[in-house]
């Protein structure tokens, strides 16, 4: 399990309340024992308040912003990409009657993340930035831009002035992404722990950054506190899905493939969020199932289509689904390339060092492994990556000690991977 393809959704928990000055528009009701009607029950009274203030002021910026603002909430709870455009056309509205409204500005930076449009995302928070340099939610989402677009140092100085400004969920939550980046995992779950502390407005927004606490601990192979951090969320919201798909992981990771795969089933039956659809295919392939793995994964390449209908730029996901399942591996090379130059972080390299191993470039994988590696990151998937291509390469002695690394930073990272790094360290004598 990694975080690489949850930040574009966490980017828009976390700041979504913080960034802007519209608050909640009412406190709402207590949550209720399910996570999906308690949820949904709150930001559809946010969403109807703000229609009934557009059906009597049809120009109330205040108005399209909530709504807006509501809309981008709805796609985290319901995984429907389709609110994006309606998000987008009440943004250009409020914007074109306000060009200099603080709200509008930051909430399409946070559309342009969830899009995945991040160097656009960088040109609207900063605008944001400058109209209210006080407030910390343009600072979140210049963080994330600087994130996925490689620029590692901005990232480090932005979040530190947000949690300076602000240290809440939002700033905390970020924080902690940027540590575990940079290899420092213990500061990266303390940070986390702090963002559990603070809350957030949303209770959704408390839930996910729990289960990305639970995330942390098992990315380092302690199953154990990742799963008391994910039952602890169910027990307060049943059936809310990060929670539900985490602990299906958990569970392939204790070889219990009857319970991950009624798990993955349980949660993308309410949200299927293609992440969870591809970790499905992958228990049913590790059971040797495979004809439910491949139309698992038919069905994830038609999410991912959906996604992208919505305008959400894809392409770092897709070449990993690809490269990983070997499919289409011309159309995963060209998807990895793209996304190398849209956004250049550390995880489109490992994407491309991958891709290019599976598409036989195994010379020119390396090259682009090695910038995967270039701030440190403890990923178990970038060292495996490259303890494979390594071996391609016929450099057994690398091999064997990026494949021990990727396993000893976590045991358990994946289904299908793990096992194979097992096999080709003890053909290497390792």
């Amino acid at each position: 399990m990694t975080r690489r393809l949850q930040i574009s959704t966490m980017t828009v928990a976390a700041v979504l309340m913080s960034a802007c000055s519209l608050g909640p528009t009412a406190a709402g009701p207590r949550a209720s024992p399910s996570a999906r009607d308690s949820f949904a029950t709150l930001t559809d009274q946010r969403i109807a308040r703000a229609q009934d203030l557009l059906r009597s002021r049809p120009d109330s910026v205040v108005g399209m912003n909530q709504l807006a603002q509501g809309y981008l909430q709805k796609v985290r709870e319901i995984g429907d990409p389709s609110y994006y455009p309606k998000v987008e056309s009440l943004l250009k509205s409020a914007i074109a009657r306000d060009p200099a409204n603080f709200d509008s500005t930051t909430l399409m930076g946070l559309l342009l993340l969830a899009r995945h449009r991040f160097k656009e995302a960088l040109v609207w928070g900063n605008r944001a930035r400058t109209l209210n340099p006080s407030n910390s939610g343009p600072i979140g989402v210049i963080t994330d831009a600087n994130v996925e677009l490689g620029l590692y140092e901005d990232a480090a100085t932005a979040v530190k002035q947000m949690v300076n400004i602000r240290p809440d969920l939002a700033s905390y939550s970020r924080f902690s992404y940027v540590q575990e980046l940079n290899g420092n995992i213990d500061g990266a779950i303390q940070s986390m722990k702090d963002a559990v502390t603070a809350g957030g407005p949303f209770p959704e927004n408390t839930a996910y950054v729990q289960v990305l606490l639970g995330n942390l601990q098992f990315n380092r192979g302690h199953l154990e506190e990742a799963e008391a951090q994910y039952q602890q969320v169910l027990g307060q919201y049943a059936n809310y899905v990060p929670a539900l798909a985490s602990l299906a992981a958990v569970r392939a990771a204790q070889a219990r493939s009857n319970d991950a795969i009624r798990l993955y089933r349980q949660a993308t039956v309410i949200y299927p969020l293609p992440q969870y659809v591809i970790a499905l295919g992958d228990v049913y392939a590790s059971n040797g199932d495979s004809d439910n793995a491949t139309r698992t994964y038919e069905l994830a390449a038609t999410e991912q289509q959906l996604y992208a209908a919505n305008g959400v730029d894809l392409d770092q996901e897709l070449a990993l689904f690809e490269a990983d399942h070997q499919r289409n591996l011309p159309d995963a090379l060209a998807a990895a390339q793209r996304a190398i130059m849209d956004r250049p972080s550390v995880t489109s390299a490992d994407v491309l060092a991958w891709t290019k191993y599976q598409a036989g470039a195994y010379q020119e994988a390396l090259s682009a492994s090695h910038q995967a590696h270039r701030i440190g990151t403890l990923d178990a998937l970038f060292f495996f990556h490259t303890g494979m291509i390594e071996a391609k390469l016929g450099m057994p002695e690398q091999a064997r000690t990026d494949l021990r690394e990727a396993l000893t930073i976590n045991p358990h990272f994946s289904v299908l991977h793990a096992p194979e790094a097992q096999r080709t360290l003890a053909s290497l004598g390792g």
